[in-house]
């Protein structure tokens, strides 16, 4: 047989695996899975390197299908191939073509759209959020080229989904890295979801840009098995060139299956009378094609043997430590650096002590502190410069964690509140991502609201209320109030595996702690205590709160200062304190609502108990102002204004 007839013997045989397992699930994408027929034949069982039965092996090329909805075309691959799957990665079984029946259900593997963390570790991200996944690939590329490993990571993107903002982020960063193992594959059925797509995404369009961009074209019929083949193999020489290249296939939405074709067959089963139809179809198709149903012509090749290196980490030296080796000893004796600097140091410290530790930033590391990070030359080639596309950096955050880095991707507070969606697909997809905001609160007072992160607290604080794949908070949102907090609160954020937040701001404040404190997620530190009342801060506002603290005592205002330094945070301790102090909470935060207040609120609510609860937020919008305390006067969070507010709860007048 011939490999024009083997690949469509085989591509007709999983287009109808994923007819029937779209109509057994009652729904999916049948008509795209359709399209991608013949793409997928000849990557899976011909140019990719990888085996079966280890969909994770180190040295396996990668398929990141950022057409996430096109996924049953997939599965079917992996049900012929006995693809391993299973939620207990140390229990993964050869997944069976009666394993499609499950597509969808709420106790399969087999996810709507691809997610690894659901037990499909074949993909290293959860995609279906369109035009996330060439990024992943990056990520995926750089990991690979950093570890030394020969490994090829194919992309498949959709035309309508090529509108998104973030494919050509992608497409610039993979170009100007270098990543010529990434080779983006558009598949260019002409249609949406709604609606054709516009001619700006039409393949000979895709194409221009794609050269626009630097890369190398192969334009090809998405169901000729011999045109694909030859643009693979020859993109494959060429990435070991240094050659960036890309495929624009020109498929048919629901190929083989004319009853399918018109009306923009979209996200609907084919069933009943409909599915026996289709399949009759496909069975013309394939007589007009092949007399066949298999052949010698398909064969998957092996990837490399892989031995694991040795493992390197070492201690990470305290603050001190590293103020003092890094000649900064004046200044850690002037006792005061902000946390942003704090975060740097830290950076820099587990750099030297992991290589799984990665920097990532956006055109602000000189104002993140990432530069001490990407200056030191033990580890700079660790360093990425994501330049000002933050949704990228995000998704490239998520391929570097599936590859088993720990990524600190670090900007602006407020920029990041661009990439929600992209890190909220990394959470699905259990990445391991360590996201900074700097920055933060309205102490950025002179540049303007425009750079101020207000409502991120509030974000990132619901991402903590669930609970991930390992049964832990979904996200910690972790706010250091000075630099010994900052630099344990990094330190922890990399050795717990899951997702942090970390929120670091600008002005430089005297040291609250010392090397003694220890910071732990999930807890928090008592700074004062009293019997009046509670006041909870974290941050910046914490230095603000001491100031009030001082105010109230002359005042005869006996409170307990808390430092909530962590959402979530241990409940049952932090209720008993709040009840030694009549149940009266203050909470200040420089942010938005629906942060720590609101954390303290259902917390509170949740006991049942009896508590009198109030809440400082930026409740206007600010504005630009020469200096900090301005801007706290102008948004009424000063001391002044905050031992005001309490006193108030207390019945007494300050």
């Amino acid at each position: 047989m011939s490999f024009d007839a083997a690949v469509h013997a085989k591509a007709i045989q999983l287009d109808q695996m994923a007819l029937e397992s779209c109509a057994a699930a009652g729904s999916g994408h049948p008509s795209t899975a359709l399209s991608l027929g013949h793409i997928v034949t000849v990557l899976l069982y011909h140019s990719m390197r990888w085996v079966p039965e280890a969909p994770r092996y180190p040295t396996s090329d990668r398929l990141v299908l950022s057409e996430g909805h096109a996924v049953p075309i997939i599965y079917s691959a992996a049900a012929d191939l006995g693809i391993a799957f299973g939620k207990d990665p140390s229990a993964l079984r050869p997944m069976q073509p009666g394993d499609l029946n499950s597509l969808r259900a709420v106790d399969s593997c087999l996810e709507g759209h691809p997610n690894p963390a659901e037990g499909f570790p074949f993909f290293d991200a959860a995609t279906g959020s369109l035009g996330q996944g060439l990024s992943v690939a990056a990520g995926l590329a750089l990991a690979a080229r950093a570890d030394g490993l020969d490994k090829r990571v194919y992309c498949i993107c959709g035309d309508g989904e090529s509108r998104e903002g973030q494919i050509w982020e992608a497409a610039d960063f993979i170009v100007e890295h270098g990543l010529s193992s990434v080779l983006p594959i558009f598949n260019c059925n002409k249609f949406g979801q709604s609606d054709a797509v516009s001619q700006q995404q039409s393949a000979a369009k895709l194409a221009a840009k794609l050269r626009a961009f630097g890369f190398e074209v192969f334009e090809i019929d998405g169901h000729a098995p011999a045109e694909i083949k030859s643009a693979f193999d020859t993109a494959a020489k060429k990435a070991d060139d240094g050659v960036c290249c890309a495929v624009v296939a020109k498929t048919v939405k629901g190929w083989g299956v004319p009853s399918i074709q018109s009306g923009n067959w979209h996200g609907k089963p084919v069933t009943g009378d409909k599915l026996r139809q289709a399949v009759e179809e496909l069975n013309a198709t394939r007589v007009g094609l092949t007399s066949a149903l298999a052949g010698d012509e398909l064969k998957i090749f092996p990837p490399a043997q892989y031995e694991a290196p040795a493992a390197t980490a070492r201690e990470v030296p305290s603050l001190p430590e590293a103020m003092k080796g890094w000649d900064m000893t004046s200044t850690y004796q002037a006792g005061r650096l902000s946390t942003r600097k704090a975060f740097g140091l830290a950076l820099r410290a587990l750099g030297q002590s992991s290589p799984a530790v990665w920097g990532l930033d956006a055109d602000v590391k000189n104002s993140t502190f990432t530069e001490w990070f990407a200056n030191d030359r033990a580890m700079s080639d660790r360093f990425v410069e994501c330049r000002i596309a933050e949704q990228n950096m995000a998704s490239v955050a998520v391929g570097l964690s599936a590859a088993g880095k720990i990524p600190f991707f670090a900007t602006f507070g407020k920029f990041i509140t661009r990439a929600y969606d992209q890190i909220e697909m990394g959470l699905l997809s259990g990445a391991n991502l360590k996201v900074v905001g700097s920055h933060v609160g309205i102490t950025p007072s002179s540049d303007g609201p425009s750079q101020m992160a207000l409502p991120d607290v509030a974000w990132f604080r619901s991402l903590s209320t669930v609970k991930d794949h390992r049964g832990q908070p979904g996200c910690y949102v972790l706010q250091p109030a000075d630099a010994f907090a900052a630099y344990s609160l990094t330190v922890a954020a990399a050795e717990h595996h899951g997702m942090c937040y970390l929120r670091v701001h600008r002005p430089e404040v005297e040291f609250l702690y010392d090397d003694s404190t220890e910071f732990e997620l999930g807890s928090f530190e008592m700074l004062t205590e009293g019997r009046d009342l509670m006041i909870c801060s974290a941050g910046y506002m914490l230095h603000e709160c001491n100031k009030a603290i001082e105010i109230l005592d002359k005042a005869g205002v006996d409170a307990t200062l808390i430092d909530l330094y962590s959402l979530p945070f241990d409940r049952e301790l932090f209720l008993d304190i709040a009840n030694k102090n009549g149940g009266n909470i203050l909470t200040v935060e420089d942010n938005f609502g629906g942060g720590l207040g609101s954390a303290v609120s259902e917390a509170c609510t949740d006991s049942g108990d009896a508590f009198t609860i109030v809440q400082m937020t930026v409740d206007r919008l600010p504005k630009s102002a020469r200096t900090e305390q301005e801007e706290l006067e102008y948004c009424g969070l000063h001391a002044g204004a905050i031992a005001a507010r309490a006193a108030q709860i207390c019945g007494i007048g300050v």
